[in-house]
């Protein structure tokens, strides 16, 4: 295993990180709360940074997501490009790939995920019903990638949705509460021709190539599950480096009984914990965006990076704010988004007995290679 970016991989990273300090400021992100800001994403398509990936892998998401993390950009990169740019490139047909990548790349289209929520929709002759409580980005975005009870990925306009509902929480992420009531699907994956009366979704992971067989029921759907958690997993390390950053730069200038607060041992100790847990996060990440751009079984390395993002990931926050003291209690201070987002990072990926039950469950099975 090589981890060292490619030049393609390592200038994508410095351009994202550039436009990130410029743009998601602390004025920028407090006057966007809870929504996108607009003018960022712009800048973010403008530079090409979410077509990328398509060159770049899942390793190059991994770290532009890093970036994201560090300072907490209100944008939906991550849900645009796994759900969309990784998940319609890898399970799409030649013409869904025409058709739809153009606009992901250019920020025109903003693709989401319910995901993990597969069951809670069901699908009859192409047409989907059932709700998903909690979606990340769901009130920017243009289509979501739903999963049924077959593990069929079908791509749904929000505007044919029942309903669209805000999630109001003071955490980030414009998340949304989507109802399907009948609403039109085509899977993706089937050639547009087979659309039920101008369907505004399409069925993602049933293309059959010449000279291959029929992909397996279900591997479109592990395929972008196990994606996303490594994203998720790459935005959780950028989260806890930029938590871990603020309190070092804190620490190092407040003083208590006359000298800086990280002179003290009991303040060293617990920095270097939030930092060996930052730093497992970010390995197990790579790792798995590795074996998943090189077409390995990357099962149970994203429920390990899932596993170390979830527990490890709420450690550091926690520790990140508790190291700023009192400050840390302001709502208002730029940490307290660190700890938001670290604990909805964890949330979203699941609790920890639950990745641990079902990495248990594949060892079980013997079919990790």
């Amino acid at each position: 295993m090589d981890f060292t970016p490619t030049e393609e991989q390592e200038a994508a990273r410095e351009l994202a990180a550039r436009i990130f300090a410029d743009l998601a400021t602390h004025e920028r992100l407090r006057a966007a709360g809870t929504g996108s800001d607009a003018e960022l994403w712009k800048a973010l398509c403008a530079a090409g940074l979410p077509g990328s990936v398509e060159e770049t892998g899942l390793l190059g998401l991994v770290l532009l997501l890093e970036e994201q993390g560090r300072v907490t950009a209100q944008v939906p990169f991550a849900v645009t490009c796994v759900y969309g740019i990784l998940a319609v490139a890898r399970h799409g047909t030649d013409e869904q790939r025409t058709r739809l990548l153009p606009g992901l790349r250019d920020g025109t289209t903003v693709v989401t995920g319910a995901f993990p929520a597969s069951g809670a929709v069901t699908s009859r002759e192409g047409r989907l019903s059932g709700t998903v409580d909690w979606v990340p980005w769901l009130r920017d975005a243009t289509h979501v990638l739903v999963p049924d009870e077959d593990h069929a990925l079908w791509l749904v306009r929000t505007e044919d949705a029942a309903r669209v509902d805000p999630v109001e929480l003071t955490a980030p992420w414009s998340a949304g509460r989507l109802v399907l009531d009948e609403a039109a699907g085509e899977r993706l994956g089937e050639a547009a021709g087979e659309r039920l009366g101008g369907a505004a979704g399409e069925r993602l992971g049933e293309a059959e190539t010449e000279g291959q067989r029929r992909p397996v029921k279900g591997a479109a759907y592990a395929d972008v599950l196990g994606a996303a958690r490594v994203a998720f997993a790459g935005l959780q390390a950028g989260v806890c480096a930029g938590s871990l950053a603020r309190a070092v730069e804190y620490t190092s200038v407040r003083e208590q009984f006359g000298r800086p607060l990280s002179t003290h041992q009991a303040v060293q100790l617990r920095a270097a914990d939030a930092h060996m847990d930052t730093e497992t996060i970010r390995v197990t990440a790579y790792e798995a965006a590795w074996r998943h751009d090189e077409e390995l079984d990357a099962r149970g390395a994203a429920l390990t990076a899932a596993w170390w993002a979830s527990e490890a990931g709420k450690r550091v926050v926690h520790a990140g704010q508790h190291l700023h003291g009192g400050m840390g209690a302001d709502l208002d201070h730029p940490v307290h988004r660190h700890f938001l987002w670290g604990r909805q990072l964890d949330a979203y990926l699941g609790c920890g007995t639950e990745l641990l039950a079902e990495l248990g469950d594949l060892l079980a099975e013997g079919d990790l290679s």
